[in-house]
């Protein structure tokens, strides 16, 4: 699974698989850990209905109320980062990245302690493993 070069707070793998096939394992990893899909967001949806084009681009925004509220009840502003988000994105028919903030650092930004934020690496990792060949 190649890693793409970004910026230190921000992880981006290539996906063995295609962009729906990418969706449907994450969809499924996340259910499977008893997480809940929150959200969807379809930028490329969206943008088609505004009459624009982008290449097939999603959000999935992912937890669970018993790993994100007692963050959030300790460092309110961690409201802005939570639940946690995965970016889709078709690069061409054969790459589709995926990306993620890295929960420690995100939240160690704003004051969380590593200890809390530590506590949702698990479900960040899933999406590692929802990706292995």
């Amino acid at each position: 699974m190649p890693v793409v070069a970004t910026p230190s707070s921000l992880v981006e793998i290539a996906s063995p698989v295609g962009f729906e096939a990418t969706i449907e394992r994450l969809v499924q990893a996340i259910e499977a850990a008893g997480l809940q899909l929150f959200a969807r967001i379809d930028h490329s949806g969206g943008a088609q209905a505004a009459g624009l084009q982008m290449p097939p681009t999603e959000v999935l925004l992912y937890g669970h109320p018993k790993g994100g509220t007692p963050i959030m009840q300790a460092v309110p502003a961690a409201a802005l980062d939570l639940p946690l988000r995965v970016l889709v994105r078709a690069v061409s028919p054969e790459l589709t990245l995926v990306a993620w903030h890295p929960v420690v650092e995100m939240l160690n930004a704003i004051g969380v302690t590593s200890e809390m934020a530590q506590r949702l690496e698990p479900a960040q990792q899933l999406i590692r493993r929802a990706l292995a060949a």
